[in-house]
């Protein structure tokens, strides 16, 4: 990235982002608080941006954090944002934090992600659910998206697998366009292979007439030990980021869709 972005140039990378969010110029001069004839300047390379001006414009294009610092290096400056490990002591709180929030989520499943959908953390709620796994899918470092759509992995116990699918691959579609990541789009092209469900497998035969509806979102229906579970899921992020890996770490929680799947749980882990 650090090569491709010196070799491009800020300006054009700039160009990109801009035509990406589908603004003009003018509206982005506006926004910046600068001229259209300085932003072009820009991105025809005629004129070197200031580095408060790169920030600037990377804040007015909501460019991520790590292809904030990818400008930066391209005309010129070092990195704004750090990218420190998790394991790294000054992380400590942050970690702990985070952990403690997914246990206080049981017995709802909850796991932390990265911007590859690698899990970080779990708690017992997404243990639970794990039950027939292939233990290939299992071993570290585990990726929810793999473990989910796998054939292996919870696909089988998908109830409405093709509807899950499609919510996940259009997801994935989304943050490959606006972080331009290509282990991200390496993913995608994985799990998108796995063989699709037919209209009769989208929902087991006799259940169709009787599946729950949820106009407000789309459910997870799982099943579990004979029982079907329904899930609403919701991701939460970081708000103002300073820092590379905190910007791109997420926590996903499923949200009991109804009154059965939470008595369930909290019966089945006390």
């Amino acid at each position: 990235m650090t090569t491709a972005a010196l070799e491009t140039g800020v300006g054009p990378l700039l160009r990109g982002w801009r035509e990406q969010r589908r603004i003009s110029q003018l509206e982005l001069a506006l926004r910046a608080d600068s001229s259209a004839r300085h932003i072009s300047f820009i991105e025809t390379g005629r004129s070197r941006p200031s580095e408060e001006m790169v920030l600037r414009l990377a804040e007015h294009l909501d460019v991520p954090v790590r292809e904030r610092n990818a400008l930066l290096l391209a005309a010129g400056y070092a990195p704004h944002y750090a990218q420190t490990s998790l394991d790294d002591p000054s992380m400590n709180a942050l970690r702990e934090g985070m952990e403690r929030l997914l246990r206080a989520y049981d017995p709802y499943p909850a796991l932390m992600l990265d911007a590859t959908y690698t899990v970080l953390a779990a708690n017992r709620g997404i243990g639970m659910l794990l039950d027939g796994v292939a233990a290939h899918l299992l071993a570290p470092p585990v990726n929810a998206m793999r473990l989910t759509l796998h054939p292996e992995g919870l696909a089988p116990r998908i109830r409405n697998l093709a509807q899950w699918r499609g919510h996940l691959l259009e997801q994935m579609e989304r943050q490959i366009a606006l972080l331009r990541s290509e282990p991200l789009r390496e993913l995608y092209e994985e799990v998108a292979a796995h063989p699709v469900p037919s209209a009769t497998e989208a929902v087991d035969a006799g259940e169709q007439d009787h599946a729950p509806s949820f106009p407000f979102a789309l459910p997870l229906r799982i099943e579990h030990a004979g029982t079907v579970l329904s899930f609403i899921s919701t991701i939460t992020t970081f708000n103002t980021p300073m820092d590379v890996t905190v910007s791109e770490l997420a926590i996903e929680t499923f949200l009991p869709a109804d009154s059965a799947t939470a008595t369930y749980l909290q019966s089945f882990m006390p």
